[in-house]
């Protein structure tokens, strides 16, 4: 059953996913993260219809604990295409988050067109912790900033892409921390592997179209947060000081993803309903797309199309019970 905007199937995988990117020619890159099993096939890789090509090669996504992990992806979350048409690919490096893998947590950006890889962030254990689980990413490539969540541990990492340098932000800050909120999706309590409930930090983020904001959620939490890049990226304002600046938006469903349109309106992955939602600029939400094929919709791309796209990564399931592909829709707003 399908409710709203019409969802076009545009590829489907037997490999879970989480995170996509359409490059501005319409490429579609997907990520693979080891979060329920060591043993998978890629961990970025070009998508179209039920084919997947590793990106930038088979080298880097072959990793096993006996290899290094600088040049490999060990457990990618996530990935995003720029507004200048580079990939960058979140490398949370801790398999099923058993902990970060020794030189594994990084953000690099490659060159679609070439393969090559352009930059790299590597992040000191003073930024990115032993337990911590990088969630997700965006790019703001007129300022060079980047901003990510921690999931694990709750915080926002701010990372001067001029400089390299990275910092640690809000981390003792209620709006990253998990409200501990059950969730259940067609029926199903969510519960991990063993059987526990989840509690997860700050997850879903987005970047306002004037890059002046930066808006995150908890994933077990139903609270939208919002802060002024400005502070973010003010290395000299005291904690006190930058915890002042962060902005309660009030309550919504719960939600994993989150995405802005060029128009200015936040679209949300609303795992609960299996639907699209957003909220406008003047504050209505709405739902855009309702269908029990959006089974835990995931993470958002905006297309250079004026499509939408979405991730489904059934996170609700148990693995074993799983019979669908995973599927990336997109959908015209």
């Amino acid at each position: 059953m399908s409710l709203g905007v019409p969802l076009a199937q545009v590829a489907t995988s037997t490999v879970q996913w989480t995170g996509v990117g359409v490059s501005k020619e319409g490429r579609i890159f997907a990520n693979f993260p080891r979060m329920e099993t060591d043993t998978i096939p890629y961990s970025v890789a070009e998508v179209s219809g039920n084919q997947a090509t590793p990106f930038p090669n088979a080298e880097w996504n072959t990793w096993n604990s006996s290899l290094p992990a600088q040049n490999r992806f060990v457990c990618v979350q996530s990935v995003i295409v720029d507004d200048q048409n580079f990939l960058w690919v979140l490398d949370a490096a801790s398999p099923q988050m058993r902990g970060v893998v020794q030189n594994g947590a990084k953000l690099l950006k490659f060159d679609i067109g070439t393969k090559q890889l352009v930059q790299r962030i590597d992040f000191p254990q003073t930024v990115v912790y032993p337990a911590s689980y990088l969630n997700d990413v965006r790019v703001d490539t007129q300022k060079k900033f980047a901003y990510i969540t921690d999931s694990n541990l709750g915080a926002i990492i701010v990372v001067n892409l001029a400089t390299g340098e990275s910092r640690r932000l809000l981390g003792n800050h209620p709006s990253t921390k998990s409200e501990n909120l059950i969730i259940t999706v067609e029926g199903r309590v969510w519960r991990n592997q063993s059987g526990e409930l989840p509690s997860i930090d700050s997850d879903g983020l987005a970047l306002s179209p004037d890059r002046n904001y930066i808006y995150y959620h908890a994933l077990t939490g139903r609270t939208l947060y919002r802060i002024g890049t400005q502070y973010l990226q003010d290395a000299t304002l005291p904690g006190p000081q930058l915890a002042q600046k962060v902005e309660n938006l009030g309550q919504t469903e719960p939600t994993d993803g989150m995405e802005f349109d060029p128009a200015g309106n936040l679209y949300l992955t609303t795992i609960q309903l299996n639907a699209v939602t957003r909220i406008t600029p003047n504050n209505q939400t709405q739902i855009v797309s309702q269908s029990t094929q959006l089974k835990w919709p995931d993470s958002y791309a905006v297309g250079s199309d004026g499509f939408l796209y979405v991730t489904t990564s059934q996170l609700h399931i148990p693995r074993s019970q799983r019979t669908e592909p995973y599927r990336i829709f997109k959908f015209k707003p």
